[in-house]
């Protein structure tokens, strides 16, 4: 604008003049006061969380008497949202984390496939959903064991003492469980899916009986877990875990029974058959068995206490592996959940009316 007053006071007469130093300075003062508007952004704080673990009245393992302390709430503070700027920079993407260790590994032989790999065939297609089972009549009995406790990880004096896990062997009380890569643990996706399971099984008329009654307690441990099925004369046994091997292309679930007979020739027939219609329900209510253990979704095993030590129709499934990214979406999320249930559902009904 200067250097146009500039060219005019040489071609134009001294009255124009006048008119165009006056813009000058009208020009000036606008620019001034636009400037005195922009604040300036204030600076923003970053405030830190912790995570603890729900606080309550002590809890005790039943048959133990060592009594289980809960630690305080934590307390998060907001964090105050700073005022744009008036003209945002450009973004810069951030890169990814660098992983520099491994997280402990606490899953149980349940999770931890260890020497027992083996070549498994690929899964089928997945077959488009069947209609859900009739109502169950008859008083049926239904025992679900949601894996691990919420407090296990708070107390390994109890979760490590030895109990009888069957033909002369021992085994700890119970484990921690593992999780997602985000920390997602597994006591909680075990008891998701049993509550909702619950819920379903109880409306189609089957009496249904919880080998733990919160995901704030601790245990109760293997042994004790199968007692509360054999006491009950549980029509069957369906025992929920998450498998914790750190392989991005280790997905599905598979369903395990007891390559021992713990009771009879005619129980291990009986779980055995069970196995079919769990693994067919979650099948049929779109989930994808194995690529990794077992065989088209089944594995028997000889070293799980729980399917040792009972003497009902019983199997354990580790509903998918929760470290690799596909399980682990479905698996922590509510939605997921409720696929599984409704899948387990599907086989329990069918096993009940067969």
């Amino acid at each position: 604008m200067a250097g146009t007053v500039s060219d005019m006071s040489v071609r134009r007469p001294f009255a124009a003049r006048i008119v165009a130093v006056a813009a000058v300075l009208a020009c000036g003062l606008v620019a001034s006061c636009a400037a005195a508007q922009t604040q300036a952004t204030p600076p923003s704080s970053a405030s830190s969380s912790s995570a603890a673990l729900p606080s309550g009245p002590p809890v005790t393992v039943p048959g133990l008497s060592s009594a289980v302390p809960s630690s305080a709430e934590a307390v998060v503070s907001p964090e105050p949202t700073p005022e744009p700027e008036p003209t945002p920079p450009e973004p810069t993407p951030e890169p990814e984390p660098l992983i520099t260790a491994e997280p402990p590994q606490t899953e149980d032989a349940g999770d931890d496939p260890g020497d027992d790999y083996q070549e498994s065939e690929p899964a089928a297609p997945a077959p488009a959903p069947a209609p859900a089972p009739a109502p169950v009549s008859g008083g049926k009995k239904v025992v679900i064991d949601p894996g691990h406790n919420g407090q296990n990880a708070a107390n390994p004096g109890i979760i490590n003492a030895l109990v009888d896990a069957g033909f002369g062997e021992t085994k700890p009380c119970n484990t921690t469980g593992t999780s997602t890569n985000d920390g997602y643990p597994e006591h909680a996706f075990t008891w998701g899916v049993a509550k909702k399971l619950q819920n379903i099984l109880e409306a189609s008329g089957v009496d249904v009986i919880m080998t733990r009654p919160s995901d704030d307690g601790v245990g109760p441990c293997v042994d004790q877990r199968a007692a509360i099925g054999n006491n009950a004369n549980a029509d069957l046994v369906l025992s929920i875990h998450g498998d914790g091997v750190n392989n991005q292309s280790s997905t599905g679930f598979y369903v395990m029974t007891a390559s021992r007979v713990p009771a009879s020739a005619e129980m291990s027939a009986r779980s055995d058959q069970l196995a079919v219609a769990i693994r067919d329900g979650l099948v049929d209510g779109g989930l994808s068995p194995s690529n990794y253990l077992g065989s088209n979704g089944l594995w028997d095993r000889d070293d799980l206490a729980g399917l040792n030590l009972s003497t009902r129709p019983t199997v354990m499934v580790e509903s998918g592996n929760m470290r690799a990214a596909a399980d682990a979406a479905l698996m922590s999320s509510d939605d997921g959940q409720q696929k599984f249930a409704q899948g387990f559902a599907n086989g329990v009904l069918d096993f009940l009316g067969s």
